[in-house]
């Protein structure tokens, strides 16, 4: 058990969540990788719907995946009648909600007009085709 469950009496307040929470990079794990064909971008959205994601690229080369994942909202709080009911009591709220966003600068070997997004089980997919790169030619020099 940590000192500051100790002294706070496992209160809600966890510091290293505070920060996880507040920080879109942390919140919003994304991972980049680069294949002979394209770059990749695979990013955690636990909750989303692909609706509440956007996808863009801007004029300056970047990408940018952003959304926001809402709070609870207090119909959850109701029960069957309509009313809220007063028996349910949060006891933790790690997980977070607001606005996320992140942003990467693409290369120039970017195809930006061609890029393509795929959103299932709160995995997120971005697919950055890259442009074949021309291979300089090898002029055979004649010796005189």
């Amino acid at each position: 058990m940590s000192v500051i469950s100790q002294l706070m009496g496992n209160e809600i307040l966890d510091p290293f969540l505070s920060v996880v929470n507040k920080c879109p990079v942390l919140n919003t794990p994304t991972d980049w990788k680069e294949t002979p064909e394209a770059h990749v971008f695979i990013a955690d959205l636990p909750g989303l719907k692909k609706e509440e994601v956007k996808v863009e690229v801007d004029g300056d080369g970047y990408l940018e995946i952003s959304g926001e994942r809402k709070a609870l909202e207090d119909k959850e709080a109701e029960d069957r009648d309509g009313k809220k009911s007063e028996a349910e009591k949060w006891h933790r709220v790690e997980r977070f909600r607001g606005k996320f966003s992140r942003r990467f600068r693409l290369p120039r070997n970017a195809k930006r007009e061609e890029i393509k997004a795929c959103m299932a089980d709160g995995v997120l997919t971005v697919i950055v085709p890259k442009v074949e790169e021309k291979k300089p030619e090898v002029k055979r020099v004649e010796i005189h």
